[in-house]
């Protein structure tokens, strides 16, 4: 009896406290939960290139794809997915190696994902797409828009960065090391390796493409034709301002969002901000 006394005290302890965080949090500093995606119209693993590629679809219209970031999963996107696919046809992919995906044998890069997205559109017959990338998904996202601009509507990019110098430092951020200890969950949880052996392999590809991508100079950035959104938060921890300035003045037209009160985890943060952004991007 004492025993479930002092562990409902502990519990109850336990709430206060975070609540207390809670509330005494900006809402930029505070990462919340990874939603789930709604059931799809149509999902599966698809051989694409050199490994097995895990997408979804929802909805009917024109097809919008939705790139997630680096060492993360198409979950995140969960809030978003719903509100799209209402008007649109919405793919979701899990980057190679990432979620429900396969990573393949060949070095992790931008341009082998956007190889990954442009084999998966073929194979859904879908000629030219708008795309929504975050982080990784961004820089996807401009690698595309470089190289095959005729496979892209438009590209929303938030939270991307145009060289390795324009990222910060975030391994002392507390969000941050909370959320590195959540995707390791997350990836145990999703892949088919059911691995810690190869999340470590991941995690290893994805730095070091880190330290060396993308390097998106002024003279590529002032090739791209389609139309942009350079978009990110004005609390982001993970990119710098004068970075995602850079992109936009380079990108000829491009337009420069800063969502207000959010971080790099926007959509989760305030999903209706960035949800009516999205909106009028794609219906502009």
């Amino acid at each position: 009896m004492k025993k479930i006394i002092c562990f409902s005290l502990a519990l109850l302890i336990s709430l206060i406290t975070h609540t207390v965080q809670s509330t005494t949090l900006k809402p930029w500093q505070v990462i919340p939960p990874t939603p789930m995606l709604p059931i799809p119209s149509n999902s599966g693993l698809l051989k694409i290139n050199d490994t097995k590629i895990w997408y979804a679809e929802y909805g009917n219209g024109s097809p919008v794809i939705l790139l997630h970031g680096g060492l993360t999963n198409s979950n995140y996107f969960g809030k978003l997915v719903p509100l799209l696919a209402n008007k649109h046809r919405i793919i979701v992919i899990d980057s190679r190696g990432h979620g429900r995906s396969f990573l393949g044998k060949k070095p992790l890069s931008y341009h082998l994902m956007a190889q990954d997205v442009l084999k998966l559109m073929d194979t859904l017959h879908i000629q030219k797409a708008s795309i929504i990338g975050w982080s990784n998904g961004a820089n996807t996202g401009v690698d595309l828009a470089i190289h095959h601009p005729a496979r892209l509507e438009k590209l929303f990019a938030f939270g991307g960065n145009s060289s390795p110098e324009g990222t910060l430092d975030v391994s002392k951020n507390p969000g941050f090391d909370a959320f590195s200890r959540r995707i390791k969950q997350e990836y145990l949880a999703l892949s088919p390796t059911l691995s810690v052996q190869y999340y470590h392999r991941l995690t290893h590809a994805v730095e070091t493409m880190w330290h060396t991508e993308p390097q998106f100079t002024k003279k590529v950035l002032q090739q791209i034709t389609v139309p942009v959104w350079i978009v990110a938060g004005d609390h982001d921890e993970a990119i710098k301002r004068s970075d995602t300035e850079f992109l936009s003045s380079s990108i000829p037209h491009a337009k420069l969002v800063i969502e207000s009160n959010v971080g790099h985890f926007a959509f989760l943060q305030n999903p209706s901000q960035f949800y009516e952004d999205v909106r009028c991007f794609l219906d502009n």
